[in-house]
C-alpha cells in the first residue's frame, strides 16, 4: 500500500526539517519546497494527499498557493501556517479555500490532528444526492452561485455564517455544507438559539453532570458533545444573550467544553455553522453582539437569496413541492397556468417556506387535484410591481390568442 504524501512549503530550513520529521513519524511521505515557484512545479509533476504551507514565502504568499491549488488541484486539502494572533490572514486564507490553519508556534499535536483530518477529507468529499430531501431547488443564477459556494466551502473546516431572510432555506444550506464535506457521516445537530430558555442555555450547549443543579437527575451530554466529529448548526445565533456569547467564543477558541458541575475540560471536534435573519454587523455596532465572536463565526459568509430575487425558480420549486405533497397523499397535484402566473406576481415575504404553506393549503382546499389561482388565496399586496402587472397582461394576451386559434 502506497504511503500518503504531504507537500510542505516553507522558506526556513529549520521549520521544514521539524515538519518533515514530524510527518515522517506519522508514516507519511514528505516532499519539501522552499518557495511558491518550486511548490507549483511539484504540484504539476507529483501527486499529494495534503499540502501545508507557510503564509510568507520569498516569491509569493500562502494565499496565492491556496488559490493556485483551488484552480488546479481542487480536491487537495491545503492548510496554512500563520503568525501568532494574525486571524485576519488566516480568515483570508480560509475564504480563498484553505482547509484550515495553524498558528505559530506550531503545536505538533494540533498539527498531527489537522493533517490526519485533512487527509481523511480528501477521500470523503461527497457529491450532492439528487434524491435527498434536503435538495436545493433552482436553476437561477443566484442558486448556481450558491451551490458552487457550498461545494467550495464544504471542503473547509472554517466556521460558516449564513445570512438571509426568514424562510429562504438557511438550514438547508447548512445541511448541504455538512453533507458534501468530510463530516458527512458524523452527526448534524441543529438548534434554534432563540428557543432555549436562558437559564438552561449553558446546560443545553455544554451538558451537565448529575446533581449539578436542581432537576439534574442524570448526566446530559449537551449539544456540542452530541455533534462530536460532525457539525453544530446554530440557527438565529443573534438571539444568544451576551453572557452566552462569551462562553461560545471561548469554546470556539479553545476547542473544549466544561459541562456544568464538572471540573474537567473535554476536547471537542465540531464544525460550527451559524445563521441569522438579522444583520449581525448592525448588532455589533449597537453593542448587542460581540465583535470578537462575530469575526470567529463569520470566517466564511454565505448569503441565501430571497425568493422574489429568483422568480424563475418558482415553477421548479412549486413542481417539487407538489410532487412531495402528491407522494404524501397518494394523489397527483398539478398547477394550473393561472396559479403559476399568480405565484410569479406575488412578492413572497415569507420566501420558500411561505410557498410551501400556500401550496399545502391550496392542495387541501382545491375542488380537484388541479390547483388554480383562486385556490391559492394569496394575501393582497398594496404595491404590485410593474413587472408583475406586465406579466399578467402579457399572459392574458397569450391566453386570448390561444382561444381565438382554438
Amino acid at each position: 500500500m502506497n504511503k500518503q504524501s504531504v507537500l510542505v512549503v516553507d522558506d526556513e530550513p529549520d521549520i521544514r526539517e521539524l515538519l518533515e520529521i514530524t510527518l515522517i513519524r506519522m508514516g507519511l511521505d514528505v516532499i519539501c519546497a522552499e518557495d511558491y515557484t518550486s511548490a507549483t512545479r511539484l504540484l504539476q509533476t507529483e501527486s499529494f494527499d495534503f499540502c501545508l504551507t507557510d503564509m510568507k514565502l520569498p516569491d509569493g504568499d500562502g494565499i496565492s498557493l491556496v488559490e493556485y491549488i483551488q484552480h488546479n488541484k481542487a480536491d487537495l486539502p491545503v492548510a496554512v501556517i500563520t503568525a501568532h494572533g494574525n486571524m485576519e490572514l488566516a480568515i483570508k486564507a480560509m475564504k480563498a479555500g484553505a482547509y484550515d490553519f495553524v498558528s505559530k508556534p506550531v503545536s505538533l499535536e494540533k498539527l498531527r490532528n489537522l493533517i490526519e483530518s485533512g487527509i481523511q477529507t480528501a477521500g470523503t468529499i461527497q457529491t450532492p444526492d439528487s434524491n435527498s430531501k434536503y435538495q436545493i431547488i433552482g436553476h437561477s443564477k443566484q442558486i448556481i452561485q450558491l451551490t458552487k459556494a457550498i461545494k467550495k466551502f464544504a471542503r473547509s473546516q472554517a466556521p460558516v455564517f449564513i445570512d438571509g431572510q426568514s424562510g429562504t432555506g438557511k438550514e438547508l444550506v447548512a445541511r448541504q455544507i455538512h453533507a458534501q464535506g468530510a463530516r458527512s457521516k458524523a452527526p448534524f445537530i441543529a438548534v434554534n438559539c432563540g428557543a432555549i430558555p436562558g437559564e438552561l442555555m449553558e446546560s443545553e450547549f455544554f451538558g451537565h453532570v448529575k446533581g449539578s443543579f436542581t432537576g439534574a437527575i442524570q448526566d446530559n451530554p449537551g449539544l456540542f458533545r452530541a455533534a462530536q466529529s460532525g457539525t453544530l448548526f446554530l440557527d438565529e445565533i443573534a438571539d444568544l444573550p451576551i453572557a452566552m456569547q462569551v462562553k461560545l467564543l471561548r469554546v470556539i477558541q479553545e476547542k473544549s467544553i466544561r459541562p456544568v458541575g464538572s471540573q474537567v475540560e473535554e476536547s471537542i471536534d465540531v464544525r460550527i455553522i451559524s445563521a441569522s435573519h438579522k444583520n449581525l454587523a448592525d448588532l455589533v455596532k449597537e453593542g448587542q453582539f460581540r465583535q470578537d465572536l462575530y469575526y470567529r463565526i463569520n470566517v466564511i459568509g454565505i448569503s441565501v437569496p430571497a425568493l422574489n430575487e429568483r422568480i424563475e425558480d418558482i415553477e421548479l420549486l412549486a413542481t417539487h413541492i407538489l410532487q412531495k405533497l402528491s407522494d404524501e397523499n397518494a394523489t397527483s397535484y398539478t398547477l394550473d397556468p393561472s396559479a403559476l402566473i399568480a405565484l410569479k406576481a406575488y412578492s413572497f415575504p415569507g420566501n420558500v417556506r411561505e410557498l410551501e404553506n400556500i401550496l399545502e393549503r391550496a392542495s387541501a382546499l382545491s375542488d380537484n387535484n388541479k390547483i388554480k389561482a383562486q385556490d391559492l388565496n394569496l394575501p393582497e399586496q398594496e404595491n404590485t410591481s410593474t413587472q408583475a402587472v406586465s406579466l399578467l397582461d402579457k399572459t392574458t394576451e397569450l391566453e386570448a390568442e390561444a382561444l381565438e386559434k382554438a
